[in-house]
């Protein structure tokens, strides 16, 4: 059964239930019931729904920024492992050396010059980019140690690998958008449903009023729009960026 008929069912069924309980109840009221002897549920609702959406909101967003926050870390952890590579080669003879050493920089120049943006666009890696580190696991793992000193930095280097294509499989599944439609379908409703409720209490039109009314509308439209910045963290305007990369290799970025 789909998500979306399931919560369909779930909303109707508590819409229904309630509505049934307010009309049975309201048959059983006397002739000469005062409403007015009880009191007024409106304000409380209001206030509920507004504490209750406030804190959904803050879920949303805490956790969008904590998915932005953990994309960036692996592109920190990324970037470090392949600086480690680039570095702990310097024990290996000078052939080896410049040629895994030119392989990672050209991984490195292709991640921030091409394939952030692609993962802006597509929201994905490239094939072109596993390719690369492909190229530089096998100078890797492909040198056969000369002696102790070199087999005892070569472990470490195919460790650094490891975490490297780790880091790199983390970026690529932080690409794309990470808030379920059935969430931003509650926000949004949600939204519609606080906004809404502001006409059921007797507003008026001072200047005081409306300018109530609209900061809070302008409050809410503002923190939905950050949910939606942060929900792709690599891809909107305060996004995960390849500065770990380019802080590391400022000779092959620039």
């Amino acid at each position: 059964m789909s998500e979306w008929l399931v919560l369909t069912l779930a909303m109707a069924a508590a819409c229904g239930v309630v509505l049934a309980i307010v009309v049975i109840n309201h048959r059983r009221i006397p002739e000469d019931d005062d409403p007015n002897e009880t009191p007024d549920v409106i304000e409380y609702m209001t206030m509920m729904i507004g504490v209750i959406y406030a804190i959904v909101l803050g879920l949303a967003i805490a956790g969008v920024w904590e998915g932005r926050s953990a994309a960036q870390e692996v592109v920190r952890q990324e970037a470090q492992a392949m600086h480690e590579i680039s570095e702990r080669v310097e024990v290996y003879p000078a052939a080896v050396r410049t040629r895994i050493r030119a392989d990672v920089d050209a991984y490195v120049s292709y991640v921030v010059n091409q394939e952030f943006d692609h993962m802006a666009e597509q929201g994905s890696t490239t094939e072109e980019g596993d390719a690369l580190l492909g190229k530089v696991r096998r100078s890797v793992t492909d040198y056969e140690p000369a002696n102790d000193f070199e087999g005892q930095a070569y472990q470490p280097l195919v460790d650094q690998v490891m975490v490297a294509d780790d880091a790199r499989g983390a970026r690529g599944q932080s690409a794309g958008e990470t808030m379920p439609g059935v969430v931003w379908f509650g926000l949004i409703i949600g939204a519609l449903v606080s906004v809404g409720l502001i006409f059921t209490l007797q507003i008026r039109r001072t200047g005081r009023e409306l300018l109530l009314a609209g900061l809070y509308s302008a409050l809410i439209a503002f923190l939905l729009f950050l949910i939606w910045d942060f929900d792709a963290p690599f891809g909107r305007g305060l996004a995960a960026t390849a500065a770990p990369f380019t802080d590391l290799f400022p000779q092959v970025t620039g």
